[in-house]
């Protein structure tokens, strides 16, 4: 009996038999119980953001912070739009909160109107005392690339078209797990941990962490492109962006060198942190670029 009712637990906890509907989103927690190397305790999930902040378009943002349950939400596009591809979405925030809506909830609505099933990823920030910045992330990012894999049929998703797409903390976290994906950077959980957690493609978006500039703006060995292993990328960022233009440099010339395909948009001034708000800069038309390279990749197919 107690079996029984713990199977129906972990049932409702997981949402197994929920429908995915277009008005529907799903959210996911990512961990069964707490997520590794969890020792901080948070206050309440909030929104951070202050009357003096800036505004991006003329419009507020969410920066969503103290984030101890990670999640993911699945947002997917209407029946006749539906390509059958899917994009996990990496917001940023240096580590340290998540511009939830302007590089999130926004990127999932846009990459809906393209067709594509979009995964919102809500990772742990801010970085806990003593652990890396980036290895919760890693750790959230694998398992929810993992998990959308392991569902993909549940989902109506091609298991063979997921990517993930990040802006700027949120790129390097693309980055990293687009090349360490394996082993887990965690001890496995469940049959979800058994299958690849590679992205097929992704998507950089003014990046930050990719070129050291201590080191001759190297590319950093967590993230460097290797043949046969990256992923084929798209980048864009501006040439007057505060975290340097050379992230995004430095990185298409590593992927060139290792073989792997991969288009680059660089352009005059933008700054940093514009998202998908729409303005006359002309960086704020790089979603244009990257849904004809998403198409031009075959990843717009329709499932025949």
């Amino acid at each position: 009996m107690r079996r029984l009712a713990l199977l129906l637990m972990v049932t409702m906890w997981w949402g197994f038999g929920s429908p995915v509907r277009g008005a529907d989103p799903l959210t996911i927690q990512l961990w069964p119980d707490s997520p590794p190397r969890e020792t901080t305790t948070l206050p309440p999930e909030q929104d951070t953001t202050k009357p003096s902040d800036n505004l991006i378009a003329g419009r507020r943002l969410i920066r969503l912070g103290n984030i101890s349950r990670p999640t993911i939400t699945i947002y997917k596009p209407e029946p006749a739009r539906d390509t059958g591809a899917a994009v996990m979405v990496c917001p940023g925030g240096g580590y340290n909160i998540l511009a939830w809506d302007l590089e999130g909830t926004e990127v999932c609505e846009w990459l809906n109107s393209i067709g594509v099933t979009a995964i919102l990823l809500k990772y742990r920030v801010p970085a806990r005392p003593g652990i890396e910045r980036h290895e919760l992330p890693w750790q959230d990012a694998q398992r929810a690339l993992g998990i959308v894999r392991h569902r993909a049929v549940e989902f109506g998703l091609d298991p063979q078209r997921i990517g993930v797409l990040g802006f700027s903390a949120g790129a390097h976290l693309a980055a990293l797990v687009g090349n360490r994906f394996e082993p887990r950077a965690y001890d496995p959980v469940d049959a979800a941990d058994a299958v690849s957690c590679r992205p097929d493609f992704m998507l950089l978006i003014y990046p930050g962490y990719l070129a050291d500039k201590a080191n001759g703006d190297r590319v950093p060995e967590l993230v460097q492109p290797a043949p046969g292993r990256t992923p084929p990328a798209f980048l864009t960022m501006a040439q007057d962006d505060p975290v340097r233009v050379e992230n995004v440099l430095s990185y298409y010339t590593a992927l060139q060198r290792a073989g792997v395909p991969a288009e680059l948009h660089v352009y005059p001034k933008g700054g940093h942190g514009y998202g998908l708000r729409r303005t006359d800069n002309p960086v704020t038309h790089w979603p244009d670029r990257a849904a004809e390279w998403l198409k031009a990749g075959g990843w717009l197919e329709r499932a025949k």
